[in-house]
């Protein structure tokens, strides 16, 4: 037909998210906005800390347009790279410089390097990912060359089913994707998980005779609530490469502003760097945006006000299991996951959709009969919407 059809079904096609996503705006313009309860985007209400406004107002003032418009270097500015891993080691210990940090235009950049960069052409090689994960895992696995292999959870709790895991791995494994804390359950994999996991690597790369590696999506690590402790991995495995992401721990998702972080006690660790250079070369991810490298540099530790997504956290997680629903109590993100009250989670997406509620059926997440709530919303839109959750569960209980 004269052009790739693989890619004209994802373009074609929104992810459900973005389908919902892009209704909610069509749908408030018909009956306002006030009453929509759009739950479907992961876009952040807390504002960025007040440092982020002050530090770009600082550089514009005070700093050449080389610096804030040029290019940097394609792996990125140095001095921030060099930021950025003296933060890492300070809070973690790993010993990690510079020449490890590969700065991304979010983690979305991330982690399509990151397989590009392990996943060998015209292979076989697989990527095991924990359900439920987050819809794009699919297209970004498949795009690098690779094959999506899904590990079920343990239902009541959605840590890994350390069993079924092990079960998925064998000689065509390649990577593994840990997304901690997990959009959409908002459930923060405990040590103990994480230690399990990493043994089952470790035996099974020495079953192989290869290395397995595992790829560590964190773009929510900061948002953690009541002191809750999220393992970073590359304490636990060597063969870690990190992918994070400032858009939800400084607000900033629209700014597309992160990085990738090379364990350097990984095998052939020199190597796989230069590979995600090339990876980030091949797909026009080269030079992130040089003004957000700056601000980021400047704002290492910057947080936003999270108590908000507490709030609105604590207020739909007590009311809507009041009223009759079920779901596990997120650590962290910013995402409730909500056993649907009918086994089909889009039909009763379609009835809370007549309510004006708006959440995300999660067949695509690996998971059936879930929907998942994203209260990165206004405190407003929360309790505004409790009533027509309550009408939702009553129609159900008649």
């Amino acid at each position: 037909m004269g052009f790739n059809q693989k890619m004209y079904g994802l373009g074609s096609k929104r992810s459900i998210i973005r389908e919902i996503f892009e209704y909610s705006k069509a749908r408030a313009k018909e009956i306002g906005a006030d009453k929509v309860f759009d739950f479907s985007l992961g876009n952040p209400s807390v504002p960025a800390p007040k440092e982020v406004n002050e530090t770009i107002n600082e550089l514009l003032a005070t700093q050449s347009s080389v610096l804030l418009h040029g290019y940097t270097s394609a792996q990125g500015d140095a001095g921030v790279r060099k930021t950025i891993a003296d933060n890492i080691n300070e809070r973690f210990n790993v010993g990690i410089t510079p020449n490890h940090i590969y700065m991304t235009c979010g983690a979305a950049a991330s982690l399509s390097i990151c397989l590009k960069a392990v996943i060998e052409e015209n292979s076989q090689d697989e990527v095991v990912v924990f359900a439920p994960f987050f819809t794009e895992y699919r297209v970004f696995i498949e795009n690098a060359g690779g094959k999506i292999v899904v590990s079920q959870p343990l239902e009541k709790t959605f840590q890994v089913d350390i069993k079924d895991f092990e079960s998925r791995i064998n000689e065509n494994t390649k990577a593994v994707i840990v997304n901690s804390p997990n959009n959409p359950s908002g459930v923060v994999y405990s040590e103990d998980t994480v230690k399990a996991l990493c043994e089952v690597l470790k035996k099974k790369s020495e079953e192989y005779g290869k290395v397995i590696y595992l790829i560590a999506d964190e773009p929510y690590r900061e948002l953690v609530y009541t002191g809750v402790n999220v393992p970073y991995l590359m304490n636990y495995y060597d063969n870690t490469l990190v992918c994070y992401s400032y858009s939800k721990s400084l607000s900033l998702p629209g700014e597309r502003i992160g990085y990738i972080a090379v364990c350097p006690t990984m095998e052939q660790g020199n190597d796989i760097y230069l590979a995600v250079c090339g990876a980030g070369r091949s797909l026009g991810y080269v030079c992130a945006p040089s003004l957000f490298q700056q601000v980021i540099a400047r704002c290492i530790s910057a947080k936003v006000n999270i108590e908000a997504y507490k709030e609105n956290r604590d207020l739909l997680y007590d009311n809507l299991t009041e009223y009759g629903y079920e779901c596990v109590k997120p650590d962290g993100a910013f995402y409730l996951f909500v056993k649907a009250l009918e086994s089909d989670a889009y039909k009763f997406y379609e009835k809370a959709k007549s309510h004006e509620i708006l959440v995300v059926p999660c067949d695509d997440f690996g998971v059936s009969g879930y929907v998942r709530i994203a209260y990165c919303t206004s405190k407003e839109t929360v309790v505004n919407a409790l009533p027509a959750f309550k009408e939702l569960a009553e129609e159900y209980k008649k």
